[in-house]
Formats: structure tokens, sequence, C-alpha cells
């Protein structure tokens, strides 16, 4: 094990898309676990889009940033944190992390599960997909979807886990023609579009000319208007992220037919999934035997090497990603 340590602090507030500059790299040493902790050198980490909203004023600047994480603990105070054991914690965008019992998670060991899939279709990404489905969408067998970003983290994972539900069509949305390609041949989606094709709404009627039943949006703005004009009578709006109005503050708010909310008794509903993390067991119940059969593949790009994770994280923000967007650690 190397005697140091890196982390990444933001250094400044972005306007708009961030750039490498609103970032550095600090060096210290290793830290020494107190009693109580466990020295966990990470392994696998994970960017998302939340985090851009974070550095707006959650994150502190010039400290170390947060992010889900996988590492394997290499000096334990604590018989809850065996040395060895491979665990999920928060205390990402580091290279090691000194961590408590009740902020880090044993892994359990799923064989023939790529470790990976803890941060993708097993972790927070396919833990937000499931809920939307299973708890707010509460997605009936033969039901149509749309799915904004479909090719996003969530996206992909909502598409596969609606397929495995019982869910009739699939339609997405995403940001080129390789990524629809994606989705209709990899990912089980029976149509999509590429967003910049046209006006939503009309590439959404063309999509899914009958409509849909549930719409999950991960993006809003135009996205979510349109999805709203095609949803059915008691349609239901899974509200997951607003990705597309992260990095434009000055973007209009959306407008869509507020009369349809009453007129088609819609139902628009947002959720946290840490508000939902009891369902995580259930999720392994249904997600694991998939993907050991093969019937679940993760969709997921892994950059090589902490040194890249703001690189990696600033491509995820300009849609560089396919699926879940990684970063794995190379020594």
């Amino acid at each position: 094990m190397t005697d140091t340590a890196l982390t990444v602090q933001q250094t400044a507030r972005p306007t708009g898309f961030p750039i490498p500059g609103h970032f550095r790299f600090a060096e210290s040493a290793v830290p020494d676990p107190a009693p109580g902790t466990a020295l966990v050198e990470n392994v696998l980490w994970s960017v998302d889009p939340y985090h851009r909203e974070m550095m707006d004023g959650d994150f502190a600047l010039h400290a170390p940033l947060e992010g889900r994480t996988i590492g394997r603990v290499v000096a334990s105070r604590d018989a809850a944190l065996p040395e060895g054991a491979l665990v999920f914690h928060r205390h990402g965008w580091r290279t090691h992390a000194v961590v408590r019992p009740d902020e880090a998670r044993l892994l359990p060991d799923f064989a023939g599960v790529p470790l990976s899939a803890h941060l993708s279709l097993l972790g927070g990404t396919g833990l937000t997909a499931y809920v939307g489905l299973t708890r707010i969408a509460r997605l009936r067998e033969g039901e149509d979807l749309f799915v904004t970003a479909a090719a996003g983290g969530v996206g992909t994972a909502t598409g596969r886990f609606a397929r495995l539900l019982g869910a009739g069509r699939l339609v997405g949305s995403a940001g080129s023609a390789e990524k629809v390609r994606h989705l209709i041949e990899r990912v089980g989606y029976d149509e999509a579009f590429d967003y910049h094709a046209g006006p939503v709404a009309e590439l959404l009627a063309k999509a899914a000319p009958a409509g849909v039943d549930i719409a999950v949006d991960n993006v809003g703005g135009d996205q979510l208007a349109a999805a709203v004009g095609a949803l059915r009578e008691r349609g239901r709006v899974v509200r997951v992220g607003t990705v597309g109005q992260y990095n434009t503050p000055d973007a209009p708010p959306v407008v869509f037919d507020h009369a349809a909310v009453v007129e088609k008794s819609l139902r628009i509903e947002g959720f946290l999934v840490r508000d939902h993390t009891a369902v995580q067991e259930e999720l392994y119940e249904f997600a694991v035997p998939h993907l050991q059969s093969g019937a679940l593949v993760p969709d997921e790009t892994v950059v090589d090497g902490f040194e890249h994770i703001v690189e990696a994280f600033l491509s995820m923000l300009r849609g560089g990603n396919t699926g879940k967007m990684l970063v794995r650690a190379t020594r």
C-alpha cells in the first residue's frame, strides 16, 4: 500500500458547466484508523449527475468530496469491519478513507456478479431505477414507458428492469444515434430517438403514437413537458432528476399543460433514493439471479485510474458515457 493518499477537492463554485480548474488533487499521508474505525483503500468510484448539483453549495470548498465508493479494508480497529473485506461507503473522490461501521456496508459475495455491479445495477443507480418502477410508478404488467436520458445509468437500469418486470412498450430518449442503437439493440427498448433531432414532443409522438402509461424522467425541461403530453389517462411521471438543467441555471422553467394533470388524472411524484434504502435486499433478490443467469447485463463506462476521476465526471456531464460512469483503480 502506498504511503500517500489523494483526495479531490472543489476549489470554486461553477456557473454553467464545471471545468478542471474547479477541482484540485490534494496529497496527504495515508491516515491511521482510530479505535472503532477502519482504513479503506478505495478501488472503484461512482461519479453521478447529482454531484453537479452538490457543487452549487452542498460540497464544501477545499475539502474532500463525497461519493459512492467501493474499497477494501486494509487496517481495522473494529471487528465489524474485518481486514480484507470489501465495503461500500460514501467517502469517495479519494484513494483512502477512514470509516466507522455505521458508514460502511459489507458487500455480499455473489458468485458470477462483477464487483462493478454494486455501483451500477445493485448500487444507488439500480436502486433508483427499481424504486422508481416498483414504489413510485407501481408498474403493472403490460404498461408502456417513456424514459428520458435512457442511455444513462438510471435510464439503462430502468429499461432492463422494466423489461424483466413485464412492461409493455419501452421508448427512450438519448443524446446520439449511437446511444439510440445501444438502447434498441442491447438494452431492450422498442423505440428510441435522439432528442437533438427535432422538437421532443414531435419525436415522442412519432415513437409512441398511442401514448404511454409511465414516464421516468431524468432530465426535466422540454422532455418532461413532452412526457406529460404523451401520458394516457391515470398516467404517472416518476421524477428522478433534472440533469438537463444542472449546468444551465438561466434556463426557463419547464412549461407543460397543467390542465392535462387534472383532465387525465395524472400523478407526478419525485423521490430521493436515500429514503428507500430498506429496499436494498429486495433489489438483490430481484436482480442477482438475473445477473447470474446473464438475463441482466450492466451497462457501464469504466475509466481506469483515480487520476482521471475529474475527467470522467466532466465527460459524464456532457454525455460521454453509456450506462453507469465508473472509475477503477489501476494499482
